[in-house]
């Protein structure tokens, strides 16, 4: 790679050139002066934090920094210039990214990696080094050119994200065992006095309740639950061969008090769909539509029934199922409309935005 003269158009003013040492080489070019003016101030006056290294030296010597290198590590020029970059390097600095350093140098290569560095009075920071050659005109190797930028905000929301994850994974591992434990409470409960159907029907929903969060249980962090994915996983069970039901709405998320009660609902209308709709016969299909609808973004989600007329025997009165559901959505606003028509049965559901 040093070997390879660079294109004329980049020859004139090699980035590594220390302004009076381009004027130097070019007393007589106009353009040369002002050029090495202009590189002056660029270099000295932009935020980024700049230094340049001479690797023909011993020990590759720094030979200049800009302002926002001295603001950036608490060094002044004098304390820098002369010595190895090493200095900014401490205890809690990646010897594995110290030696990725030194084999880009040996290489020539470009590079960027994130390493702890450390300030003049020794408080650590996260420094994005990018790290280059620079080469004269006939391609020789004049300096290493390298950049730091303070990154230690972005670490620190890393972290903090890694560990609201970790949170949000044990909150999801005690949530389900909860479930567990009051479905287990439910079921010995009713065998101990002898009301199983009953408690058949409470465990059902229970289940349905933790299929409602299950799969975005684990983002519990973000204050919100996917709706897409819910739907489908409280409804997975009713469908096991997914020929039955289709879905149809974009994802996005919700407040998890909208998601509990679209999970309830969506299950007292599955089972009111195998004990009188499209899945107690072996055509019926069933379609569900939802999305946002007008400036407030409230959410609309259909529930529709084809392949199977009503029959005469079924009554319009709400299950108590269904009783639950109305009362869970009257207290965030919300309603469900139930009807027939001529092919099958209809539920609308209305919940305002709770954002």
């Amino acid at each position: 790679m040093s070997d390879r003269p660079l294109p004329e158009s980049q020859s004139q003013l090699s980035f590594g050139d220390s302004p009076q040492r381009f004027r130097d080489r070019h007393p007589d070019d106009k353009f040369a002066g002002a050029s090495g003016v202009l590189f002056e101030q660029a270099m000295s006056q932009t935020r980024m934090a700049i230094c340049l290294a001479d690797p023909n030296a011993p020990d590759q010597p720094i030979v200049f920094v800009n302002r926002a290198f001295t603001r950036l590590t608490g060094y002044d020029e004098h304390e820098v210039v002369g010595k190895n970059c090493r200095f900014l390097q401490g205890p809690g600095t990646d010897s594995s990214k110290v030696a990725m350093i030194s084999n880009a140098i040996r290489q020539e290569d470009v590079m960027v990696v994130e390493l702890m560095n450390y300030r003049k009075d020794g408080t650590p920071f996260w420094n994005a080094l990018h790290l280059g050659p620079i080469y004269d005109e006939s391609g020789k190797l004049l300096y290493y050119f390298g950049s730091q930028w303070d990154v230690s905000d972005v670490h620190a929301a890393r972290a903090d994200e890694q560990h609201a994850k970790a949170l949000a994974r044990e909150l999801s591992h005690r949530i389900k065992n909860m479930f567990a434990v009051i479905g287990g409470l439910v079921s010995v409960t009713g065998r101990a006095r002898n009301f199983r159907e009953e408690a058949k029907e409470i465990n059902d929903r229970i289940r349905a309740l933790g299929r409602a969060f299950e799969t975005t249980l684990d983002e519990a962090s973000l204050g919100s639950v996917d709706l897409g994915d819910s739907v489908r996983s409280v409804l997975a069970p009713y469908d096991a061969e997914r020929t039955r039901i289709a879905f149809q709405g974009e994802s996005f998320r919700v407040d998890p008090n909208t998601v509990s009660t679209i999970g309830l609902a969506l299950h007292e209308l599955a089972t009111h769909a195998i004990k009188h709709g499209a899945l107690s016969t072996d055509d019926g299909q069933i379609e569900i539509v939802w999305s946002r609808h007008g400036e407030a973004q409230d959410l609309v989600m259909e529930w529709r029934e084809t392949g199977v007329p009503r029959a005469s025997s079924v009554s319009d009165e709400a299950g108590v199922g269904m009783g639950i559901v109305d009362n869970l959505l009257s207290f965030i606003g919300g309603r469900l409309d139930r009807s027939w028509n001529d092919d099958g049965f209809l539920a609308r559901i209305e919940i305002p935005s709770l954002r």
